[in-house]
C-alpha cells in the first residue's frame, strides 16, 4: 500500500444477502483496508436477546444488552469475530433463527443510537470499508465514498440457498425468498434509518455478475476515489 495514498472511509450499503460482507471483505483485503460488517452487531444483540428471553419489543431491555456486544478483528483486520460478554458466538449469530428476528431488533431507534457510537469510533481512524444498511445515510454521512451493492430478491435468495447447500429452485429456497422479501419490507419502511440508496452513492448492480467481477468493480471505485482525494 502506497503510504502517500490517503486512507479513506468507505460506506457500503445494500439489502440483506446482497453480498456486502463477502464483497466488502474481499475488496478491503485487496486494498489493505480494515473491514466491518455492522450487521454483526445487530445479529449479536438479537442472538443475546433470544438467549436471555428478552422481548424484542422491550427497547429498554435491548439497549441494556448493548454493552455486552463487541467485535474483534482477525489477523487481516476484519472485524469478523463477535463477542458477547467475552464469549465468541460468531457462528451462532448467523443462524436462521437470528435471520428471522434481526429486523425486529434493528428497527428500534434507541437500539440503533446505542450502537452508533461504536460504529463511528471504528471508522474514525480511516482506512476502513464499513458495510450495513444505513452507513452512508446515517452512520457515516460524510464518508469519502458511498457504495450501494444491489441485487434482486430472487438473485439474493438463490445465492443464500446455494450457500446453505440447498437446491436454488426447491421449497427451502422459496422460503428464503419470502423471508428476504419480508426483510426488505421491514428494512425499507421502518421509521428510523430505513434502507435507502444514498443520493451520492455509486450503485453496483450484481445480478448476473460473478463474485470476482463485483469485487473488481468495488476495488476500482475505491481506487478512483483515492486518486481524487
Amino acid at each position: 500500500m502506497d503510504p502517500t495514498v490517503r486512507r479513506l472511509v468507505i460506506a457500503l450499503d445494500g439489502p440483506a444477502s446482497s453480498g456486502k460482507s463477502s464483497v466488502g471483505a474481499a475488496a478491503a483485503a485487496r486494498l489493505g483496508y480494515r473491514f466491518c460488517d455492522t450487521g454483526l452487531l445487530y445479529r449479536a444483540l438479537t442472538w443475546l436477546a433470544l438467549r436471555c428471553g428478552v422481548s424484542l419489543d422491550d427497547v429498554d431491555a435491548l439497549v441494556a444488552l448493548v454493552p455486552g456486544v463487541t467485535l474483534r478483528a482477525d489477523a487481516a483486520g476484519r472485524m469478523a469475530h463477535v463477542l458477547v460478554d467475552g464469549e465468541d458466538v460468531t457462528a451462532d449469530v448467523r443462524s436462521p433463527e437470528v435471520d428471522g428476528h434481526v429486523s425486529e431488533v434493528a428497527r428500534h431507534g434507541p437500539v440503533r443510537a446505542a450502537l452508533l457510537r461504536a460504529q463511528r469510533a471504528l471508522a474514525a481512524e480511516g482506512g476502513i470499508v464499513m458495510a450495513g444498511r444505513d452507513i452512508g445515510t446515517v452512520v457515516l454521512p460524510d464518508a469519502d465514498l458511498k457504495l450501494y451493492l444491489d441485487a434482486s430478491a430472487e438473485e439474493r435468495a438463490r445465492r443464500r440457498a446455494l450457500e446453505r447447500g440447498l437446491a436454488p429452485d426447491g421449497p427451502e429456497a422459496l422460503e428464503i425468498l419470502e423471508a428476504l422479501r419480508r426483510r426488505d419490507a421491514v428494512d425499507s419502511t421502518r421509521t428510523v434509518a430505513p434502507l435507502r440508496i444514498p443520493a451520492d452513492a455509486v450503485v453496483v448492480q450484481t445480478d448476473g455478475a460473478e463474485f470476482a467481477q463485483t469485487v473488481e468493480r468495488v476495488v476500482a471505485a475505491i481506487r478512483l476515489a483515492e486518486d481524487a482525494a
